[in-house]
């Protein structure tokens, strides 16, 4: 491998066997065995000159997990690998961590590997925290001594100091991952692997985690990400791997790979036919049908930081509605409305007879914080009240590319982005 090449694959390929049990007989009962005994002497000889039919055996197939992948990752190169569940990734991460030989091809690892691939992986569940500290250090192949100088700052880290002498079978899957990570963090490894565990810590220690991952990269070490969550992996990851079926599809800027699999992902979503919601509230005098939402023409309900979003509401009234109010909120996974959208704000005021109406309503530039948002639905008049009223009527991403030029974006700074403009004078 050339000086920078830390992982090569080569047609690597995973094969399991999927073994199928013959079908059992079914259940005899107690009738069942008296009346074949009555009938059996006089069946017996018959069965002597009848053809024996073969019984079916245990059978079993060949699936391959992976096959045919093909790729190299540089030293200090953050990847996010990403794909439905069952599309290879937990296999091919047990490979690059030798934990299971490949069944075809070959890969490459320059550097000392540490891995997290399950709450508890390496762990004893009768030895304490402490004990285990020792053990799993020692598993990912730090010595005695390099333990004993970074024990503190593992602790520390884990959050663990009140049950440092519990044993661990008592903790919870959190505080497994908690000191797991710990652990693997601090081995200082030329490739730190991550698979989706760290689902299970809360919040705040997520945000460390990820924190910690983008230290170990800036050191100039190498990251591989497994997640399902498309806001971590663009803001940490630069390249993203995508498998699907155990071969790779789509491998390059972590935007485009995000992009791709969110777009397959959502291929039947932005759109949502609200003809039958039964959880809806108003008087009914008029109803919202459906909700669209297109990126320049194409219905999708994945969007790019900065991208346009159209969406297309049909509306059916079932009578006379004057000075109507159609209200678009845009609310984020947390239940914080971050945008309303209002047809008497814009210029465009409605009074409606009877008949299906279209509403196209378009925001030239997103600029609202990456994450999973839903669209609610108002519908009132001056007279009437609330007509028409539906929550979470559909549900959409925005993602963070590279070419916004912007810092990684966290929620955590806030929902919109807005640009300002600067100046800066020395007064004295």
């Amino acid at each position: 491998m050339s000086g920078d090449i830390v992982i090569r694959a080569e047609a690597l390929g995973k094969k399991y066997l999927i073994r199928h049990e013959a079908q059992r007989e079914r259940y005899t009962a107690l009738r069942d065995v008296i009346g074949s005994r009555i009938g059996g002497i006089g069946r017996h000889a018959a069965n002597l000159f009848r053809t024996r039919t073969a019984v079916p055996r245990n059978s079993s197939e060949e699936f391959w997990a992976l096959k045919e992948l093909h790729f190299e990752i540089r030293q200090g190169e953050v990847v996010g690998i990403i794909g439905r569940n069952g599309a290879g990734k937990t296999t091919l991460l047990k490979i690059l961590s030798r934990i299971t030989e490949p069944s075809a091809g070959r890969v490459e690892i320059k550097g000392r590997i540490a891995s997290l691939l399950g709450v508890g992986t390496g762990f004893h569940p009768e030895l304490t925290g402490r004990e285990n500290i020792y053990l799993n250090g020692a598993i990912l192949g730090m010595d005695r001594a390099e333990i004993r100088r970074k024990f503190d700052e593992i602790v520390a880290f884990a959050e663990v100091e009140k049950f440092l002498d519990t044993p661990v079978k008592r903790y919870s899957s959190g505080m497994y991952v908690r000191l797991a990570f710990a652990v693997a963090a601090h081995v200082e490894p030329e490739i730190l692997i991550v698979d989706e565990v760290l689902a299970v810590g809360d919040t705040e220690f997520q945000k460390k985690c990820l924190g910690r991952m983008g230290k170990v990269a800036k050191d100039g070490r190498t990251v591989l990400f497994v997640s399902h969550d498309m806001r971590k992996i663009t803001s940490l990851c630069s390249t993203g791997i995508l498998l699907n079926a155990g071969k790779i599809e789509a491998q390059g800027s972590v935007a485009d790979v995000a992009s791709t699999y969110l777009e397959q992902r959502d291929s039947r979503e932005g759109v949502a036919d609200l003809t039958n919601r039964g959880d809806r509230s108003g008087n009914g005098d008029a109803r919202v049908k459906t909700v669209e939402l297109l990126k320049s023409g194409t219905r999708t309900a994945t969007f790019a930081f900065g991208d346009p979003l159209t969406q297309r509401i049909t509306v059916d009234v079932q009578r006379r509605i004057g000075a109507s109010m159609l209200a678009i909120v845009i609310t984020s996974s947390d239940g914080v409305a971050v945008h309303e959208l209002l047809n008497v704000n814009e210029g465009c005021p409605w009074v409606a007879e009877s008949g299906c109406y279209r509403f196209e309503v378009t925001i030239p530039k997103l600029c609202i914080y990456p994450g999973t948002y839903s669209v609610d639905l108002w519908l009132t008049d001056k007279y009437s009240g609330r007509i028409d009223y539906i929550t979470e009527a559909l549900k959409f991403n925005v993602i963070q590319t590279p070419e916004s030029k912007l810092r990684p974006l966290d929620r955590a700074n806030g929902l919109v982005f807005q640009r300002s403009q600067w100046c800066c004078e020395k007064l004295q």
